[in-house]
């Protein structure tokens, strides 16, 4: 059985002056999925100013807005209520020979190719070919991941949103974001397609509805083995009833919960809040 869980998640900055001609995208509404039904989504601001909305080429919900008047402050307001289901048992792989020849071709290249975030150096490359020498995708993408968790450990705050996969190897710490990027490289040098994830978890499984937990957007992955298959790093816990799922892409530049431009003062300060309720 699934959960319904209701996400707020409130994104504020404050500029030293006033700022102007902001144009800014939002990527924080969950997707409809044959896993998740979304049954209500919202979007506010501080500052009025009109909304549009769109898919992006990744299949992401965009929320896109243009604030001429000058302000002091960008408060952008997401809500929405999803219902979940539970994990999915991943069916028998292809063989590697098929699964190479079929992602190979269309839109499964995309998530073999190496990004600036995704890219690790020629002996990390040729430590994951021998670690899951002999094993099936389903098989390699397991020592992957438990590979990873022995050599780099979750610690909240040990990196930047610019951190790259290779230097949180190096460093051996990282974030949730760090953990998917260095999985995808990973999984790719295997030659197994792998996109990044964006989302939200409600980090208690033992939670009774009404319990409420704060945190950040969460990361993790999925990898093609003739279907995708989905991979949470940072907690080594099947994908299921806690994960909400935003936006997939070939790293986190493909799907940041907010960017934008503006002309004006420099920003100040950022604070972001997400609330995440069993209901």
């Amino acid at each position: 059985m699934g959960w319904r869980l209701e996400i707020l998640h409130t994104t504020r900055v404050s500029y030293a002056g006033a700022a102007r001609a902001s144009y800014n995208e939002a990527r924080m509404t969950p997707l409809a999925l044959p896993t998740q039904t979304v049954l209500a989504t919202r979007m506010s601001l501080g500052t009025p100013a009109p909304i549009w909305t769109y898919q992006d080429y990744w299949g992401t919900t965009v929320t896109s807005f243009d604030i001429q008047e000058p302000h002091g402050e960008l408060t952008v307001r997401a809500h929405a209520t999803v219902e979940t289901g539970s994990p999915l048992v991943p069916a028998r792989p292809l063989p590697w020979l098929e699964l190479r020849d079929q992602a190979a071709r269309g839109s499964l290249l995309e998530f073999l190719a190496a990004t600036p975030r995704t890219t690790v150096d020629s002996e990390v490359a040729a430590s994951v070919a021998e670690r899951v020498s002999g094993a099936d995708p389903l098989e390699a993408a397991a020592e992957i991941a438990r590979w990873l968790r022995e050599r780099v450990s979750y610690v909240p705050g040990a990196t930047e949103v610019q951190t790259s996969a290779q230097e949180a190897w190096d460093k051996g710490q990282g974030v949730c974001q760090d953990l998917a990027h260095l999985t995808v490289a990973l999984l790719r040098e295997a030659g197994l397609p792998a996109r990044y994830v964006s989302g939200y978890l409600h980090f208690d499984p033992a939670a009774e509805p009404g319990h409420a937990v704060a945190g950040q957007s969460h990361a993790w992955v999925e990898y093609w083995t003739g279907e995708w298959v989905a991979c949470d790093p940072t907690n080594l816990a099947p994908v299921g009833e806690r994960h909400v799922i935003v936006a997939r892409g070939r790293d986190y530049a493909d799907v940041p919960p907010l960017k934008g431009i503006y002309h004006g003062a420099p920003s100040v300060a950022l604070e972001v809040t997400v609330e995440v309720t069993r209901l």
